[in-house]
């Protein structure tokens, strides 16, 4: 029983410990500090006649897409917090429109959705990153964007 006891112990201090020491921004999802070299260079996100089909049959789905086609260095400069850089090796929010993953996944959408509000209120990528690490993002209304 002793030993039992011992090792939940141990073990709840080795959790205590790493806890106070561990860092909560070292968690941050991929994410690009600096605008890329020239926007140019980057890959195209999906637009016009990409944006029909089984992964856009919500308007709000088109909408996401069209307006992620008007920031590319914004969202190069931003995480997504779906953890598709861990699943899917994406290297920032720019990534996900880059393919359907945008328009399937809510969190992307609505990130996406977000930075582009923002930025048209005059926000800089970094302190849209900072409303995206404090999950502002997730008031957004896929729905009502849709509509609008």
């Amino acid at each position: 029983m002793k030993r039992i006891l011992l090792t939940a112990a141990l073990g709840l201090i080795t959790v205590a410990s790493y806890a106070q020491w561990s860092n909560p921004a070292d968690d941050i999802p991929a994410y690009h500090p600096n605008p890329p070299a020239n926007s140019a260079d980057l890959p195209p996100t999906l637009s016009g006649k990409q944006l029909t089909g089984e992964y856009f049959r919500y308007p709000w789905q088109v909408k996401v897409y069209e307006e992620a086609a008007k920031i590319p260095s914004v969202l190069y400069q931003l995480p997504c917090y779906c953890r598709c850089d861990r699943a899917l090796g994406h290297t920032s929010l720019h990534s996900c429109f880059e393919g359907t993953h945008g328009a399937v996944c809510s969190t992307c959408a609505k990130e996406g959705a977000y930075a582009y509000k923002m930025t048209k209120l005059g926000w800089t990528p970094k302190q849209i990153r900072a409303g995206i690490e404090r999950g502002e993002y997730e008031q957004i209304d896929l729905n009502k964007l849709g509509n609008s």
